[in-house]
């Protein structure tokens, strides 16, 4: 996606976010400046090497103490893949094919 887009859809999900979002968002940034979490474009880019294709969806969630991002791939074969990633170390937890 480039990085126009990334940038139109970031603000698009900002106004339609609602109240609480703007803690968890802060909680993000704060882990991010921490070094607890990696970058977004790091980890779109460990994503993409374990599953090719476009990422629609984002989310980022802390679970048992540890931060973890899960994101939602469209295959060039039309599939819907969900793959998890350890935020901080880029490890790939899970990878689910969401058609199934």
């Amino acid at each position: 996606m480039p990085a126009f887009a990334r940038l139109l859809l970031v603000a698009l999900l900002a106004l339609a976010a609602p109240a609480h979002a703007d803690s968890d968002g802060e909680r993000a940034r704060q882990a991010l400046e921490r070094g607890e979490i990696r970058p977004l474009d790091a980890v779109l880019a460990a994503a993409r090497t374990a599953v090719p294709g476009d990422v629609i969806a984002v989310d980022l969630k802390r679970d048992d103490g540890r931060w973890l991002y899960k994101l939602r791939i469209l295959g060039s074969d039309g599939r819907r893949r969900d793959v998890k990633i350890d935020a901080g170390s880029l490890k790939i937890l899970d990878e689910d094919d969401d058609d199934d």
